[in-house]
């Protein structure tokens, strides 16, 4: 039986109905080709089987269209709206998926390192901040893009949300509504996307003169206890503000769970708000205020970013930052000071 003849880019032209050029376009630039047109493209490449034998043809010349995505956590309500976002610009181009769910494990580490010494990867996307390995002696990376922690010597182009401007934002919504003695939970140095948020709360304290005595600043390390051990240490303190500004919605929800557990109310007697808009901002009582990460959009600006580089179409451009604008989500956590926190009281 005489095999099946290779199927060509001329094939899925005369199928579809199109140009080469425009089959081209739809295969590695698909935002540039209207819809119905790559519908008609896509069922062309499904009916030939051209992109399976051209990902065999890029087997034979050493290279895959497999990009490895590495998060430190898969259960990070952070990572699967934004993996959505890679995946889908990801297969429109041809390229598959490969999640390494590292958890800071050296030995899972190691495994990643040989993958990437094996020279089958066509690019990496890192939400880690860092690769999750030190030696690189003798390895040659494939393109790298960070996405939502920025690498700390800016080795790597990253995209992600404006965390400053998220953080500012966060502040200025509760000293619009008339707090002055704020607290900061989750300062650390471990994170620069934290980091920043605490620069852009810092921003705004400081346009609106508020002095860095009324500024309660608490570490944390973006975990649900780190926001109730908050709670306790303030009270502990008898250092307790009228609003709590927090890292992240995890955090947050922390805070109002250790809030809750002294019997006070939000937001009657004290206003929190959050960062992510994860989904169980929605779910608690009350609903959580917080600023939200477009996180498919992150997702699909990063493998887009990616695939210009893999394609030679970034040149040698140099590592740079895509931030992207954050939106504030008004529910029910944020209202004027309570009793506790009203001046004088």
């Amino acid at each position: 039986m005489a095999a099946k003849p290779t199927a060509t880019i001329e094939d899925v032209a005369r199928i579809a109905g199109v140009s080469i050029a425009t089959v081209s376009r739809a295969v590695h630039n698909p935002e540039k080709v209207a819809k119905a047109t790559r519908k008609k493209v896509n069922e062309a490449i499904l009916v030939t089987g051209y992109t399976t034998n051209a990902m065999a043809r890029s087997l034979r010349m050493g290279r895959t269209n497999i990009i490895l995505v590495l998060a430190p956590d898969i259960g990070d309500p952070n990572f699967t709206t934004t993996l959505i976002g890679i995946e889908n610009e990801a297969r429109a181009r041809g390229h598959a998926i490969l999640i390494g769910h590292t958890q800071n494990d050296p030995e899972r580490s190691l495994d990643y390192l040989r993958y990437v010494a094996s020279h089958k990867l066509a690019g990496m996307i890192l939400f880690t901040g860092r690769l999750p390995f030190e030696s690189l002696e003798g390895i040659s990376l494939p393109p790298v893009v960070s996405a939502f922690e920025p690498a700390g010597d800016n080795s790597f182009t990253y995209v992600g949300v404006d965390d400053r401007a998220g953080g500012r934002k966060a502040a200025e919504h509760l000293l619009a509504a008339g707090h002055r003695r704020v607290a900061f939970v989750g300062d650390t140095l471990s994170r620069m996307s934290y980091r920043r948020r605490r620069e852009g709360f810092d921003q705004a304290m400081d346009a609106a003169r508020i002095p860095e005595s009324d500024r309660v600043i608490v570490p944390g390390d973006g975990s649900l206890e780190s926001g109730r051990h908050a709670v306790e240490l303030l009270f502990i303190r008898d250092d307790v503000p009228s609003a709590f500004m927090c890292v992240n919605d995890i955090t947050a929800i922390g805070v109002m769970n250790g809030l809750a557990a002294r019997g006070y109310t939000i937001p009657q007697d004290f206003s929190v708000i959050g960062f992510d808009d994860v989904p169980q901002a929605t779910f608690i009582s009350p609903p959580l205020t917080t600023i939200r990460q477009p996180r498919n959009l992150i997702g699909r600006t990063a493998i887009v970013r990616l695939l210009a580089m893999i394609e030679g179409e970034a040149g040698d451009a140099p590592a740079e930052e895509e931030l992207i604008m954050p939106d504030l989500i008004l529910r029910g956590s944020v209202t004027s000071p309570g009793p506790i926190g009203r001046p004088n009281s």
